[in-house]
């Protein structure tokens, strides 16, 4: 899971880093006197890249991340690309990136009043959500870690719920009481929660978590109703676990992996 933390890292730097080379060569091309104004080196210039060669595999990536990363900002990304809808005129204020590769141009008699430069602004805001994205991942307001781990514990939840389907009540609680203690262990530990026993079972990760105040009183109370519904899957007793209880804890661990961090 580290290589996959240090890809994600390595890819937003990356992809930041070439999106700002883009905007910047984009302000030159609509303004030359850039150059002169701030006091680039040979160098730096000489590693600007072609903008109409280059965009169109940076964008590919930069909204493969943002989709995975940031969702709620996919549409905004989305929209400094193309147009959400049909446009009435062309303007400063819709201008996108499509129209700036299609060298797109709005004329009122003959002269050009909206043009390829009309899309740096598109472009800037698209780098500065990439850049906002590489700002939130190093903060520890925002834990990765927490959100691959989401994403894990959910694929062996859907295998949980299969089973359940297909009549395997006990095999599916017990998969599903694996998730949820798995996923406490690592809260505490994100947390650096100190635990007493070697091998602590539900109740004991939920205990030491309402402790910490990291769960409050009604996630733990929550905790515990999993914790005897995943007990009745695992200790043979006069009444077997219904399908109803066992989607009952798989929905109940899938909270709790979701809003527990």
């Amino acid at each position: 899971m580290a290589n996959t933390f240090e890809r994600y890292k390595k890819d937003i730097e990356r992809l930041a880093s070439l999106g700002g080379k883009l905007a910047l060569a984009m302000q030159i091309e609509a303004d030359p006197r850039t150059k002169t104004v701030h006091p680039f080196t040979e160098e730096e210039l000489k590693n600007l890249r072609n903008v109409r060669s280059s965009y169109q595999g940076w964008y590919s990536e930069a909204l493969a991340l943002v989709s995975q990363l940031i969702p709620e900002r996919e549409d905004d990304f989305r929209s400094y690309y193309a147009p959400k809808g049909t446009r009435k005129d062309l303007s400063y204020a819709n201008y996108t990136m499509s129209d700036y590769l299609r060298g797109i141009s709005a004329t009122r008699a003959g002269d050009v009043i909206v043009g390829p430069s009309a899309a740096n602004a598109a472009m800037y805001q698209q780098f500065n959500i990439i850049s906002g994205l590489a700002n939130r991942f190093a903060s520890s307001l925002y834990d990765i870690k927490a959100l691959l781990h989401a994403d894990l514990l959910d694929d062996e939840l859907h295998a949980a719920e299969e089973l359940n389907k297909n009549g395997f009540q006990r095999g599916a609680g017990a998969m599903a009481g694996v998730v949820l203690e798995g996923h406490l262990a690592a809260v505490c530990d994100r947390h650096k929660v100190m635990l007493r026993k070697k091998d602590p079972a539900i109740s004991d990760l939920n205990d030491a978590l309402k402790a910490a105040s990291i769960a409050d009183v009604a996630q733990w109370r929550f905790i515990q109703h999993l914790g005897d519904l995943r007990n009745k899957c695992d200790h043979k007793k006069a009444a077997d676990p219904t399908k109803e209880e066992v989607a009952e804890l798989i929905e109940g661990v899938r909270k709790i992996t979701k809003t527990l961090l």
